[in-house]
């Protein structure tokens, strides 16, 4: 199923694919704020150490198959397979995007 993203989030989304943290990192706001079920991490020195430790570390990828617009957010939801237990998960990304990049990423599971 392939479905139509806004650019930053497709720019994220394949990236992430590729687990290149460099491109996973700049579609994001310099102040951008990214909550991962629970954790915050704020602009990009620690949105990219989250990137290296829990994304690209355990190989997580993002398969996005569903997207809708809620309370002025693209909510992306999908599995993202890995080397991390429970493989795969199924997660909602909820997005917040400014002037073409990601203001903010609330990530839950």
């Amino acid at each position: 199923m392939s479905i139509e993203l806004p650019k930053p989030i497709a720019d994220y989304v394949a990236a992430n694919a590729r687990l290149d943290a460099d491109a996973m990192l700049k579609p994001f706001a310099a102040d951008a704020v990214f909550l991962d079920n629970g954790k915050r991490f704020e602009g990009h020195d620690e949105i990219r150490k989250l990137f290296e430790e829990e994304v690209i570390a355990v190989k997580a990828v993002f398969m996005p198959e569903a997207i809708r617009r809620e309370d002025g957010q693209v909510v992306v939801e999908g599995p993202a397979h890995g080397d991390f237990p429970g493989s795969p998960i199924r997660f909602t990304y909820r997005f917040t995007l400014e002037t073409d990049a990601i203001k903010a990423l609330e990530v839950t599971a």
